[in-house]
């Protein structure tokens, strides 16, 4: 567990600018307003994308340190602002950014330390090329060399780490209509982090990343390691992978995704579907034969394949999850039509909260932005 009184980091982990972490950490912070709980947002990089500014909307807002440097005037988080208003949960959006020359801090992540030591729990949000032990990896992939870096064990010490995904094909598709960056940056980052291969080689990378981060995390059935645990932790424990079937046409590049994990990792591999009668009956025509094909897909893979029984499709999928001790989930970010409209308006945030003891995978294709 972490130490008595130290506040608890979430990491909102992608492979690209524009996956959707920032809109994801947004979410999770309007839910914890919702909730009662006392949040602010102590740092927040706008890019101009008009659909995650509209998720500050309600949220209080630490404005930012001005610091002066060669002339020019910079904004910066302001630590000491945060801890002084002493909020439940701080948003710090960019974890690995470098603070400007003349801050108590070089890093934010050093920031992101002592609003933790404050008792601060702290949302925040990177990419898997910033973190240390990949630099090699990520320049012989991309051939640029990442500057801004945060070493691995400030991620390890993480509480949750949850990774959002994207397809390529669908972040590239956002580039070129502007939605990530203005067009004369979208057309410089098209020669650079955004080429296809390269985002296709990122995104596995990030994925393994993510498999090994649940090694790390795994002590005795606990998840929650402090950063001294790592010395005292027990054997390796055998990956297991579950996959969750709906009708949406999404659920086959989840199956391909968790297959090639489960590969990797040499991992056990299960796709189920919860179904309020315990088979695929009650369905509408075009829903079951979805279901049905995800199902034929699945065992084609050599997946085991399960329809269980429940209500609830959260927590039918965490409850077997767990009795088979999983320590992966994979699953769509659903339509509304493919869960039940008796569960929460976001079931997979309900997933990500009872799943504490396991890695939730979101793979994602925005909506497009009406224009």
């Amino acid at each position: 567990m972490t130490e008595q009184g130290r506040g608890k980091l979430k990491i909102f982990m992608g492979y690209a600018a524009g996956v959707g972490k920032t809109y994801k950490m947004l979410e999770e912070a309007q839910d914890v307003k919702a909730s009662g709980v006392d949040i602010v947002i102590g740092y927040f990089e706008p890019h101009g994308r008009q659909d995650t500014i509209a998720k500050t909307e309600g949220l209080e807002i630490v404005p930012r340190r001005k610091i002066r440097y060669r002339d020019s005037l910079f904004e910066e988080m302001d630590t000491e602002a945060i801890l002084a208003r002493n909020p439940q949960v701080s948003v710090v959006d960019e974890f690995p950014h470098t603070n400007v020359p003349g801050s108590e801090r070089t890093k934010r992540w050093e920031d992101v330390e002592v609003l933790l030591a404050a008792g601060i729990d702290v949302l925040t949000t990177m990419n898997i090329q910033h973190l240390e032990s990949l630099n090699d990896q990520i320049w012989q992939i991309s051939g640029i060399r990442v500057r801004e870096t945060v070493p691995d064990w400030v991620v390890q010490q993480a509480y949750e780490v949850v990774m959002v995904d994207l397809t390529p094909r669908a972040l590239l598709n956002r580039l070129q209509r502007g939605v990530v960056y203005e067009r004369q940056k979208a057309e410089r980052a098209l020669q650079n982090f955004f080429r296809e291969q390269t985002l296709v080689a990122l995104r596995e990378l990030a994925l393994r990343q993510a498999a090994h981060e649940v090694e790390h995390r795994i002590v005795d059935g606990d998840t929650r390691l402090s950063p001294s645990d790592g010395a005292h932790a027990s054997p390796r424990k055998h990956h297991k992978i579950l996959v969750l079937l709906t009708s949406d046409p999404k659920t086959a590049m989840v199956i391909r995704r968790a297959k090639r994990v489960s590969d990797f990792l040499g991992a056990e591999c299960f796709a189920v579907t919860v179904q309020t009668t315990g088979d695929l009956s009650g369905l509408a025509a075009p829903d079951r034969e979805a279901i049905e094909r995800h199902l034929n897909f699945a065992r084609n893979l050599h997946i085991e394949i399960r329809i269980l029984e429940g209500d609830d499709v959260a927590s039918t999928l965490v409850d077997f999850g767990r009795r088979n001790q999983v320590t992966q989930l994979f699953l769509t970010r659903p339509r509304r039509k493919a869960w039940s409209l008796a569960f929460s308006s976001d079931p997979a945030q309900k997933v990500i909260d009872l799943a504490k003891d396991m890695l939730v995978v979101i793979v994602s294709d925005r909506e497009p932005v009406k224009r």
